[in-house]
């Protein structure tokens, strides 16, 4: 009761407050955000950039050799796609990821759903999955150059790997959480086994697929970084790879950059996607 009171008194305060306070409220996060990273890249420019124009006191100035700033990272960005030299770079790598990501996504989502509906799957497939997931995929490396070669067959098949895992695992342990009282009303009511699988474990299953695809979207990226490490001519992985041999600083944060934004982009858009099914998800914790 007490709890409620207070609820009714801070929405009578949030209503009588300032259009300023409500603008606040109404986007808090992106307010916050935005002033948490204004500030980190203005250090960071303070620390790493020229001393005459940014840093008066040399003792707090980074070599940019070792650290760049986010103005030199600007004008590298600029010059490379300016020049078009990122280019082919990023064509590579982007038919890399994306034919490594849809096909695991291609495999997994069946198996994964099997695995977890059908006993004799589980018995016969769990042991593999479980010990491919305990499995640090980059040790698999060379293995998969040897079969694969050098070209750009191995990097989808290290993307692959790296992917398919979390999807398998999130879509099984979907398809086995599915409360056991809506699998028996559906069937006291008559319902066929493919109609309890249609309308009961695929919604109940699809927000745990899905947390699997932005899981496996991360380990994606960082199989194209890997497999571009090893025996590449092409690829942000390695641009990375020859700017940092090269100490050109500015250019290895460009690739970083673009990882991340690329990453950022992709778990916003499998938000957008995952929030339409919610209403499926059981609210607990501190959802509820």
């Amino acid at each position: 009761m007490a709890e409620t009171q207070e609820e009714v008194l801070l929405d009578v305060k949030v209503a009588e407050a300032s259009w300023l306070y409500k603008f606040y409220l109404n986007h808090e996060r992106k307010i916050l955000g935005t002033i948490s990273v204004t500030i980190f890249l203005l250090l960071w420019e303070f620390m790493g950039g020229p001393v005459s124009a940014y840093n008066p006191i040399p003792i707090l100035r980074v070599n940019p050799m070792f650290m760049s700033s986010p103005s030199y990272i600007w004008k590298a960005a600029v010059a490379l796609f300016s020049t078009g030299e990122i280019w082919n770079d990023l064509y590579v790598s982007s038919v890399e990821f994306m034919g490594g990501y849809l096909l695991s996504i291609a495999v997994a989502i069946p198996l994964g759903v099997l695995i977890g509906w059908n006993k004799k799957a589980s018995a016969i497939f769990d042991p593999f999955v479980n010990a491919m997931n305990a499995t640090p995929r980059v040790a698999l490396l060379p293995l998969v150059i040897i079969w694969l070669g050098i070209g750009m067959l191995s990097k989808v098949g290290i993307i692959f790997l790296g992917a398919v895992v979390p999807i398998i695992v999130n879509a099984r342990d979907g398809v086995k959480t599915t409360p056991s009282s809506l699998l028996n009303a559906a069937r006291s009511f008559g319902a066929t086994e493919w109609q309890v699988f249609k309308s009961v474990v695929m919604p109940a299953t699809l927000p745990f697929i899905l947390s699997g695809l932005r899981i496996a979207l991360g380990r994606a990226l960082v199989g194209v970084m890997v497999g571009e490490l090893y025996a590449a001519t092409a690829g942000i992985g390695f641009m990375i790879t020859v700017a940092g041999a090269t100490f050109q600083t500015d250019k290895v944060f460009v690739g970083v950059l673009i990882f991340a934004i690329s990453g950022m982009l992709g778990m916003e858009l499998l938000s957008r996607i995952e929030h339409h099914f919610d209403k499926w998800r059981p609210r607990v914790g501190a959802q509820a």
